[in-house]
């Protein structure tokens, strides 16, 4: 037995000696990069280094131990940017053998943002053990400063560029966004029209300009557009009208875009009904907003609204609109309509859900009156607010002043705060809402957050956040421009953790807020006309709405 136990502990310590030795072995071949410089500036691993200067160029990454460079692998260690790649030469250190040489054949361009990437695996004679990412900016020319009064007209004037310009050339409709063709938007069309009349206040286009424009949106919606008992679909073919399918069973009538694109409409009606000119117009608009059987949308004669309805998939979404979200208009709209209405009932029941849309919890010392906990993307507060004036109207359930500037004031704090440590956060960036992300799109909030901060979010909250949303204003415009201002304002989105990604381009649904809400912020404008509407105030009252004067 002793000797069993004897030969055992040997056998042990052979097999642990041999995978020690293996593992030595194997780790002899392992490779970690010690630092990365460019310039003699060391870069900070996972993080951005600003304004390195715009020279002649070499970059050194030191490893570890000595590197084969005959075995360099230039598919796992490359920059984002392209230019950078093309542009250089590639060398070990001489003297000591464990560094990566990058020397710029030419100038850092001016204004570039870039990331070196180093991947994990065989390379370099060894194995990289994990992946690296090094990022840099290179010094940018300043952005010239004008004055914050200037600074909101200009990126007014480049976003309603995306519906004047970007309009589609038979409807006039909103595209869905850059590179949809001939998918154009109910909704956001809605928000396009309002846009409009802000162009016209503004001096962006003739009054004339303007209503060619909007007699043509309204004469495409009344003669080609598909309707579902009055409602449009979400999609429809900007240059036929027929309807696209937004997903297999949502094929017909959108209710609450409808109430989007309704509530534009009435806007619009309101600021021409004085003008012969526009009496076509009006009357067409009259149409159309007569035309939408709201209580159809009560799935029979229950009281609630529901969201779609098609003639071949009924009532398969079976989406009820209900609770606290952007959709506050449709039910004010179907309480005001002159020949659809429905009761407060429904109001009560279906949207606040017999009061079970309160909160009254507090979030970073601000109570929120309704909705989700934290509140939810900050579309909450613009879509059906680019008509409704949340500082004239309250009801049983809250005032809704104090709850959209409770909302904002959370997201900004939230993001202020950054506890999941996301890269850019802070005072000045901001804004969770709905919007394109790294590889999709999400309606983000703080509690969906994946670092992708949307500028409409804080821009579209100008009226409740005054203060931060213009400190927001300025960061994307000098800070961030060069890389997320374009032809039509500020792109849609960005996120400075995943890589310095920023949006491919525009969504209509983003964009129209930004102009109206600035403008409603700046004069009241589509506040003061929508709220004029004589059927509308008849529908708020219905509801049991306290509006202030």
């Amino acid at each position: 037995m002793k000797r069993f136990s004897i030969l055992l502990t040997l056998f042990s310590v052979c097999i642990s000696s041999t995978f020690t030795s293996a593992c030595k072995e194997k780790d002899d071949d392992a490779l970690e990069v010690i630092y990365c410089s460019i310039n003699g500036v060391t870069l900070a691993e996972g993080q951005k280094t600003e304004n390195i200067p715009s020279d002649t160029w070499r970059m050194e990454i030191a490893f570890d131990k000595a590197i084969d460079f005959s075995k360099i692998n230039r598919s796992k260690i490359y920059f984002s940017n392209n230019l950078l790649n093309n542009n250089c030469t590639v060398s070990a250190h001489v003297s000591n053998n464990k560094a990566l040489v990058f020397s710029g054949t030419t100038e850092l361009p001016k204004n570039i943002s870039c990331v070196l990437n180093i991947n994990e695996g065989e390379n370099l004679g060894g194995r990289i053990t994990k992946n690296y990412q090094y990022g840099f900016t290179v010094q940018r020319d300043p952005v010239p400063q004008i004055s914050d009064d200037s600074l909101l007209t200009l990126v007014q004037y480049r976003t309603f560029n995306y519906f004047w310009d970007y309009g589609h050339p038979v409807s006039g409709l909103a595209r869905e966004r850059t590179g949809s063709g001939n998918t154009v938007t109910s909704g956001g069309s809605g928000f396009g029209v309002m846009a409009i009349l802000v162009g016209i206040e503004r001096g962006f286009i003739s009054r004339n300009q303007a209503l060619e424009r909007l007699t043509a949106i309204v004469s495409f919606l009344k003669n080609n557009a598909n309707k579902f008992k009055g409602a449009f679909s979400h999609w429809l073919n900007g240059a036929t009208g027929a309807a696209i399918a937004f997903s297999h069973s949502d094929n017909g009538g959108d209710l609450v875009e409808t109430a989007f694109m309704i509530q534009g409409l009435l806007t619009v009606y309101e600021y021409f009904k004085n003008d012969a000119s526009a009496a076509s117009l009006c009357a067409d608009i009259q149409e159309l907003w007569r035309g939408v059987e709201w209580d159809w949308y009560r799935k029979g004669n229950e009281n609630m609204l529901y969201w779609h309805w098609s003639p071949d998939k009924g009532w398969a979404m079976n989406m009820g609109i209900r609770g606290w979200n952007e959709c506050l208009i449709a039910y004010v709209l179907a309480a005001s309509s002159p020949t659809h209405t429905i009761t407060k009932e429904v109001y009560d029941n279906g949207w606040a859900k017999n009061g079970a849309i309160s909160n009254g919890k507090s979030f970073y010392d601000v109570v929120l009156p309704l909705g989700e906990d934290r509140g939810g993307p900050l579309f909450f507060t613009h879509y059906s607010f680019l008509g409704l004036n949340p500082h004239k109207i309250s009801d049983r359930y809250a005032d809704y002043w104090e709850q959209n500037t409770a909302h904002a004031q959370i997201n900004y704090r939230y993001c202020a705060a950054n506890p999941r440590g996301f890269a850019g956060y802070g005072p000045n960036c901001w804004g969770l809402t709905a919007s394109d992300i790294p590889g999709g799109y999400t309606a983000s909030s703080p509690n969906n957050d994946n670092g992708t901060i949307a500028p409409t979010a804080a821009l579209a909250s100008m009226p409740y956040t005054p203060v931060e949303s213009m400190n927001a204003l300025r960061h994307f415009y000098y800070n961030l421009g060069h890389d997320i201002w374009s032809d039509y304002g500020f792109k849609d989105a960005f996120n400075q953790t995943e890589d310095n990604w920023v949006a491919a381009g525009y969504l209509a649904i983003d964009q129209g807020p930004v102009v109206v809400m600035i403008e409603n912020y700046r004069t009241g404008l589509l506040w003061n006309l929508f709220m004029q509407n004589t059927d509308v105030q008849a529908g708020l009252n219905k509801l049991g709405f306290t509006v202030q004067p």
